[in-house]
């Protein structure tokens, strides 16, 4: 996984929906969100992007950073 930059909507808590991202110096736009799910110290989301691409990225608390990565569909 690679660190991103990230603009997400945050209601109750930080980093509650990803809106889009800045992966390899390309912005991606979230149109939905597949999945989330929480590890201890990462809030985790699988996202399809506007152009049909499948990525996790994460939200790591302690850090304060996020990351990515593409993920293959099938």
């Amino acid at each position: 996984m690679e660190d991103v930059e990230v603009s997400c909507y945050s209601g109750f808590t930080y980093a509650d929906h990803p809106r889009s991202f800045y992966w390899q110096g390309i912005e991606h736009k979230v149109q939905r969100v597949e999945r989330v799910w929480q590890e201890p110290g990462v809030r985790h989301f699988l996202i399809r992007t506007e152009d049909d691409k499948l990525f996790e990225i994460g939200y790591h608390e302690r850090e304060d950073r996020w990351s990515a990565i593409e993920l293959v569909s099938i």
